[in-house]
């Protein structure tokens, strides 16, 4: 072990989840016997509140949601950045004028310019919103890009204090510029009191990043994006071969005198 690590946060989709979206008994094994060593562990997703694949007082301390844009310890609210949808009105006419597909999500609650239940199962509700008039504070608002002049269209109109992150399957989402997973991430290490060079943190997708160079360790999935690894201190196996799994039994749990846990 590097250093004393005292915080594992993970990513979720592609990291910790396997590609059906489960986690192996293996890797709730590894993460079981780690906070009985008294480490804190906490998930760090891009997903929001409609997310039900996991609960936090099953498996874990405290989770960060919507890429950054809020953290919770059970249902306790530690971190949040929200943006006005005055403030990004303009943006969202430019793109509805442009035909693109843009959702604005509050809490549980998602208005949109299209049916996003026909595009996203997970979704099983939405509002129908005129974005000249809808008003209310909002984690994100996403949207599918389908070129890169969808893509310019909401870059254009982005005011200094928002970001634009694409990913890999062109998911677009547009954030405050603090609700990002490092600052999350921080905050519930706060609460904690613990130091950020106590955490380690895992992740495959390039809105991890910031996470994975500000946290003490940072460790790429093996089917992670290039640029990911090449941000992390090191490399496990893969989301479908207990990666995190393997990882924690070699770095932690055998200097603790844990044996392996339980296979998948």
């Amino acid at each position: 072990m590097f250093m004393q690590i005292r915080m594992i946060v993970t990513d979720l989709d592609g990291t910790l989840l396997r590609d059906d979206k489960t986690i192996s008994t293996r890797t709730l094994s590894a993460l079981k016997l780690c906070r009985e060593k008294g480490l804190k562990i906490a998930y760090a997703t891009a997903r929001g509140h409609s997310s039900t694949i996991l609960a936090p007082s099953e498996h874990f301390d405290g989770c960060v949601r919507i890429n950054g844009a809020n953290a919770f310890i059970g249902d306790t609210l530690i971190y949040e950045r929200l943006m006005q949808t005055e403030s990004v009105r303009g943006l969202l006419v430019a793109a509805e004028n442009a035909g693109v597909m843009i959702v604005v999500e509050s809490g549980s609650k998602h208005y949109a310019n299209f049916d996003v239940t026909e595009k996203w199962s997970w979704i099983t509700h939405y509002e129908p919103a005129d974005f000249n008039v809808l008003d209310i504070q909002t984690e994100k608002i996403y949207a599918v890009i389908d070129s890169p002049e969808d893509a310019d269209v909401i870059r254009n109109h982005l005011s200094d204090d928002l970001y634009l992150y694409v990913s890999r399957d062109n998911f677009a989402m547009v954030m405050h510029n603090e609700a990002i997973k490092s600052k999350a991430v921080e905050a519930l290490a706060a609460h904690w009191d613990i130091e950020l060079n106590e955490v380690v943190a895992f992740g495959d997708d390039t809105n991890d990043i910031d996470m994975l160079e500000h946290c003490g360790i940072g460790v790429a999935m093996e089917n992670a994006l290039d640029e990911v690894k090449a941000a992390a201190d090191q490399i496990c196996g893969t989301n479908e071969d207990d990666g995190i799994a393997k990882w924690l039994e070699e770095n932690v749990l055998r200097e603790a005198g844990c044996g392996e846990s339980d296979s998948r």
